[in-house]
């Protein structure tokens, strides 16, 4: 798969402060990708300078082929929403979406197209004041669509929303992606990115932890057998039932949680009917995204 964008050892210091450290990952196009980190991590910092806001203090990215040391170069070709939208209150969202056409010299017809495909079609007319989170977003999102970009960089955009605001921008997401847009988008909403993404960037402490397939990540971090016997005398003889098979597992909550892949539940529920054990629990727990994130940043829930 082509990549939309790449970084080859991107670092970012301010004084001695590293805020992104050789940074290097490849963004596939026609994908959405999701860039996941800690707060402090160098997102925002690393999105600034794709975007050439931010010089780096060492390395280079090229988006769509092109230097991001020449940003008038692809800046056309990319629409972006840093750290939310700012739009004059007292318009409306059409007469904001105007106001930013006229100065980049784009025509009204894209945006009416645009209020149609964010959803906000019906509340055009309506002062940006009165629109909820979801909606600001949206208006944001379609904003950044004005110019017809082939890249879409987008910097928390379900920050602060509730479930439906979250809902409408998911969708609207997939929707673009799916039209052939190549989406980079940063969330601390792990449960989000692991709904939407089809590939994530992990950085910690300005370093990539991994890069590729949303799926890949969940893979390797193996499911969770949670099993329980009808006597409390049963979970130690399945423990031993584990760990002759090679797998850890422990005892919390009066049930036996192993961790080892989905294939053992069949061969550990005939063992236990073998050793004589009625099993009334045999439960399977895939990892979710959350759960790998912070097995492999080293971090707490």
């Amino acid at each position: 798969m082509t990549a939309i964008i790449s970084a080859e050892n991107l670092t970012k210091k301010y004084g001695e402060l590293v805020a992104v450290d050789h940074v290097s990952f490849e963004i596939p196009a026609g994908a959405i990708t999701g860039f996941v980190g800690p707060n402090g991590a160098g997102k925002t910092t690393t999105i600034r300078m794709l975007l050439g806001l931010v010089k780096p203090s060492a390395g280079n990215a090229r988006i769509l082929e092109r230097s991001i040391a020449e940003p008038e170069a692809y800046l056309p070709f990319v629409g972006a929403m840093i750290e939310g939208p700012a739009f004059y209150p007292a318009l409306s969202g059409r007469e904001n979406l105007r106001v930013l056409a006229r100065l980049g010299d784009f025509p009204y017809e894209r945006v009416e197209e645009l209020l149609e495909l964010v959803g906000l079609a019906d509340r055009a007319t309506s002062k940006f004041k009165t629109y909820s989170l979801g909606m600001k977003q949206r208006l944001g999102i379609a904003a950044a669509l004005l110019p017809n970009p082939k890249v879409l960089i987008l910097d928390e955009p379900v920050n602060g929303l509730d479930p439906a605001g979250i809902h409408e921008v998911r969708n609207l997401l997939r929707s673009l992606a799916d039209s052939g847009i190549s989406i980079f988008v940063s969330s601390h909403i792990l449960s989000e990115l692991e709904v939407i993404a089809d590939h994530l960037v992990v950085v910690d402490h300005g370093k990539v932890l991994f890069q590729g397939a949303t799926k890949d990540l969940l893979a390797a971090h193996k499911p969770r057998l949670a099993v329980k016997g009808s006597s409390p005398t049963d979970l130690r003889l399945l423990r031993d039932i584990a760990t002759a098979a090679g797998f850890a597992s422990e005892i919390t909550d009066e049930q036996l949680v192993v961790t080892a892949p989905e294939s053992f539940a069949g061969e550990l529920n005939k063992r236990a009917f073998a050793s004589g054990i009625t099993l009334t629990l045999l439960q399977v727990t895939r990892p979710t995204l959350e759960e790998s994130f912070f097995e492999i940043t080293g971090g707490e829930k």
